[in-house]
């Protein structure tokens, strides 16, 4: 355990006023953003978050199709949740499951051309939302440092969670 400014390991490391400031702000600015742009996607295309990131993710490799064990990895998804949001996908016609011809363990996940279709009409609704909400308000150097810092926590996460 690291020691702390008074000397005493047992005592919490409380925030800074600066580093408060910003805690607050993630807090308070996190889910504000998020909640905008999930109802916009919501009202513009009928799609959850989690369909969205499912068919884009799909949309954007080749033949759009992926495995789902490697789908699961990319999301960081457990593969109970994928295959929940999978079989609901299904049931829309949007997605549909293939055994892969020459591994008859593996299996993918295929947009159908519905799922095509929709995430060709959702994306641009998307995109001009995320625009309104988040990047539109920032100035470019904001931009740059907004994405260095969720760089840099995404990448000190991930090696934390791969240690635990």
């Amino acid at each position: 355990m690291a020691e702390n400014e008074t000397g005493n390991e047992s005592a919490p490391r409380w925030l800074s006023e600066p580093e408060q400031q910003a805690w607050y702000a993630w807090r308070r600015m996190f889910p504000l953003v998020n909640a905008d742009i999930a109802r916009d996607l919501t009202q513009d295309s009928g799609l959850s978050e989690a369909d969205y990131d499912v068919l884009s993710v799909l949309g954007s490799t080749d033949g759009h199709r992926m495995r789902i064990s490697a789908l699961a990895v990319l999301m960081q998804w457990s593969r109970s949740r994928l295959s929940h949001q999978l079989t609901r996908m299904e049931q829309r016609g949007i997605v549909r499951r293939e055994e892969v011809a020459d591994d008859g363990r593996g299996a993918e996940v295929v947009l159908t051309e519905q799922g095509v279709t929709t995430i060709m009409t959702a994306a641009p609704l998307h995109v001009e939302s995320v625009r309104r909400h988040l990047i539109d308000i920032l100035t470019p150097e904001q931009l740059r440092t907004f994405a260095e810092v969720g760089e840099l926590l995404r990448t000190r996460l991930g090696v934390e969670r791969k240690t635990r």
